[in-house]
């Protein structure tokens, strides 16, 4: 018997465009608050026996992690769309987050409990990348080609307010207070591991209106189960077709993915860096955090208004010069004024590059070819996703100091850079969205 078609969700509805945005609001409590200001802070300071192994051996779970999911990732989105089943995906990847970071309750603040953190810290990072491969894919299914650049930045913009929003509640009921909810105390690590769950409740909550608003996407392909082989082998004959005939996509899919990866680990480590080099406290931490997140939802929203002034390139372009040029500064004279002062512009260029980027490869994609260029997205991406915490942590492993490490992510943003100057860019975003038909 034949299944009933799924309902389509017009892109232009409202609602189901918030409740797409309102996952990645969600979704911060992991990337924003865990990842990178608040557990990794806790697992290298801690419970490691000092800040710069613990960081060296945080860098390299992340770096398996990375490696994990670019041998794993590449056939999870092209199977997903092809049996109609992204949302399904997306809810299984999201539950495995919020286990993970429930779980991280159980790291205590000893040498010995390091390895579960950071098995759950891997672990999470893993079904975070996952979850988000399908959750990008849903872009085209709430934005018209005409709205993906605005609707592009208000998902990022969303996702960093969400962030902030977390960690003004986690700053003032956990882990500034002597006392703060439910008692908790800072005895034991309690006051962080009882953030860990409360990220895990926040995730779960605001997820929900996304498997509520947003339908399941139709079947893209032949809904037949076949192994993972014939997938790689699919995937494989795609790749060969864009080296043939979609060149400027594949070397853009290429660059991008390097400073994408740069850009994950300003993000990833900004709190390790905060702590082990310039001395801040684990509530300093959080206000720079607060800071950080306010900041980059500003620039989201406003690089998604030069977009479309500029064009994608430009804003990719300018914003990752400004970014090496900024992290420089901060390596060179290390001081908190200038972490402060720099750390903000980092987190304000991150958004707009991220964001363009997304709007840059639907500008350039073919009509009706918009979710296997962005399955090819997130794959490329996964990737070389080991590249930012091993230059961080092999630099540091190098020359012996956690400053270091911050060399290793220039490095990496500098090659993102000279490879994304030879892509051609797409035509102005107002005339070339206006020659192709909305997606459906």
């Amino acid at each position: 018997m034949t299944s009933p078609p799924k309902r389509q969700l017009n892109p232009a509805d409202k609602r189901g465009r918030i409740a797409w945005a309102v996952w990645d609001w969600g979704s911060q409590s992991f990337n924003s608050i865990i990842l990178t200001f608040v557990f990794t802070v806790y697992l290298t300071e801690a419970v490691a026996a000092d800040s710069d192994s613990g960081s060296r051996d945080l860098g390299i779970a992340l770096a398996i992690a990375g490696a994990i999911v670019a041998v794993l990732a590449p056939v999870t989105g092209q199977r997903s769309d092809a049996r109609g089943r992204r949302k399904l995906w997306l809810g299984v990847h999201s539950v495995l987050v919020i286990g993970c970071m429930a779980a991280m309750f159980f790291v205590q603040p000893d040498p010995s409990y390091l390895l579960l953190g950071l098995i759950l810290i891997g672990a999470a990072s893993i079904f975070s990348e996952f979850a988000g491969v399908n959750y990008n894919a849903m872009l085209i299914q709430v934005s018209t080609r005409e709205t993906i650049g605005r609707v592009s930045g208000f998902g990022w913009a969303m996702g960093y307010f969400g962030g902030l929003t977390g960690l003004v509640v986690v700053l003032f009921a956990f882990v500034q207070p002597d006392v703060g909810l439910f008692g908790v105390t800072s005895d034991d690590g309690m006051d962080i591991r009882a953030v860990a769950v409360f990220c895990a409740v926040w995730f779960a909550v605001f997820a929900v209106p996304l498997f509520v608003y947003v339908p399941e996407a139709p079947a893209s392909g032949d809904p037949q189960r076949q192994n993972i082989l014939a997938s790689y082998a699919l995937l494989g004959r795609r790749i060969a077709r864009m080296w043939r005939d979609e060149r400027r996509t594949l070397w853009f899919l290429g660059a991008s993915a390097i400073y994408r990866d740069g850009l994950a680990a300003i993000f990833t480590f900004a709190g390790v860096i905060a702590a082990g080099t310039f001395g801040f406290s684990s509530t300093e931490v959080i206000v720079f955090a607060i800071a950080a997140n306010l900041a980059a939802g500003i620039g989201a929203m406003i690089g998604g208004l030069l977009d479309d002034r500029l064009g994608p390139k430009t804003v990719i372009v300018s914003g990752l010069t400004a970014l090496v040029l900024t992290g420089t500064a901060i390596v060179a004279v290390p001081e908190r004024p200038m972490f402060w002062a720099g750390g903000l512009v980092l987190a304000s260029l991150v958004g707009p590059i991220q964001s363009a980027s997304r709007t840059f490869l639907a500008r350039i994609t073919p009509a009706g070819l918009e979710g296997e260029a962005f399955g090819l997205y997130a794959t490329m991406g996964r990737a070389v996703s080991f590249t930012g915490p091993l230059a961080f942590s092999g630099f540091i492993a190098l020359f012996g100091a956690q400053r270091a490490g911050m060399v290793g992510i220039l490095l990496v943003l500098v090659v993102g850079l000279v490879a994304i100057l030879g892509v051609r860019p797409p035509q102005h975003p107002l005339t070339a969205v206006a020659s192709t038909p909305a997606p459906h």
